[in-house]
Formats: structure tokens, C-alpha cells, sequence
């Protein structure tokens, strides 16, 4: 009787695995990335949204909201080199007094020998409405003297995680003196 039991014991935990077979994971210990349902992340239907507003980029006063972090090691005519960090306000329209949307935060850094071109990088923190908290990233080529300059979207955050884009720069204001400028940007922006 114990040789019948120690049989069938043995016969249960060497069959085991095909009476109670395992589900093998998706993935193994090995892989670091795997595939998930958009939905699990809250994602909804992709949408357009077109933004408008203003950038004010002050480099004069007691206040400046643009500061060079970095000089121009060189003499050039280009300011090749520099490097300025940035607190933009962005407003409503290009009244620094009207309504505040947000903040640019970044920098921007003069990355041409031949032309006055900065390579911008910026994320717009939006405070207001429904978008308060998120932003949206820029990273990109401005020549400053284009009249209309197109930089990449790369991503955001808050409302605008997946977010994928561009925007338009056109010069709405600069005084050559102060260096101060008020640029209008047009975000066209692909988001959850």
C-alpha cells in the first residue's frame, strides 16, 4: 500500500506540469521593454490642437526674464557660443500686460558661425485652464532673422505625454538696442 502511494505521488508531481500547465509570461526576465495597451495609460483618441501666444524674451532691465549664462568665448559677429537660460513669459497677446498662459523655460544658445542661429531648447509650462501643470517641449534650429522659423515638438508632459509637433516663430518685436523681443509662436501639437 505505501509502495501504491508513493507511486502515485510521484506520478502527480512528475506529471504535474502537464496537468496544471504554466502560463508563460509575455515576456521573459531577460527583455526590458514589452508591449502594453494604450488604454492601461488612460489614452484616448489622438487630437490636433492649435496654440497662439506670445513669447517675451527680456534680456534689458533690472528683471530680465533671458540671462547669458555662457559668453561668446570668441569675437563674432554671430555671438557664437553664447548661452542664455530663459523664464519667458507667455501671454495672450503681445502686451507683456496681457493674460498670462504660461512660462517658457530653457535655454537657447548661439549655434551658427555664418548667421545669427540658436539651437532652442524650451519646455512651455502652461498655467492656466485645463492644461495648468503640463507642457509642451521644443528642442530646435532658429535662425533668428527668418520670417517664419519651424521647430520640432518632441514631447510633454501632463496633458501632453505622446505629445508630437511643431511650431511656427515669426518676430512680432525687437528693439536692437535692449536685444529685448516679442516673438508670436503657433504650436501645432498632436496629443492624447
Amino acid at each position: 500500500m505505501a509502495s501504491r502511494s508513493l507511486a502515485l505521488l510521484f506520478f502527480l508531481i512528475s506529471s504535474a506540469p502537464l496537468l496544471f500547465p504554466v502560463v508563460a509570461e509575455h515576456h521573459t526576465h531577460d527583455d526590458f521593454v514589452r508591449p502594453i495597451d494604450r488604454k492601461l495609460l488612460g489614452l484616448k483618441k489622438e487630437k490636433l490642437s492649435h496654440f497662439r501666444f506670445y513669447w517675451h524674451d527680456i534680456v534689458s532691465g533690472h528683471n530680465p526674464t533671458s540671462v547669458p549664462v555662457v559668453p561668446s568665448p570668441i569675437n563674432s559677429t554671430t555671438a557664437f557660443g553664447l548661452l542664455n537660460m530663459i523664464d519667458n513669459p507667455l501671454t495672450m497677446g503681445p502686451e507683456l500686460s496681457s493674460q498670462l498662459v504660461g512660462r517658457a523655460q530653457g535655454f537657447y544658445a548661439s549655434a551658427s558661425q555664418s548667421e545669427i542661429g540658436l539651437m532652442m531648447a524650451m519646455n512651455f509650462a502652461f498655467m492656466e485652464g485645463k492644461y495648468n501643470g503640463s507642457t509642451i517641449t521644443v528642442l530646435g534650429r532658429n535662425p533668428v532673422f527668418n520670417k517664419v522659423r519651424e521647430m520640432p515638438v518632441i514631447g510633454g508632459s501632463g496633458l501632453f505625454r505622446f505629445a508630437r509637433g511643431y511650431v511656427e516663430a515669426r518676430t512680432h518685436w525687437f528693439d536692437a538696442n535692449s536685444r529685448d523681443a516679442i516673438v508670436e509662436y503657433n504650436v501645432y501639437v498632436m496629443h492624447y
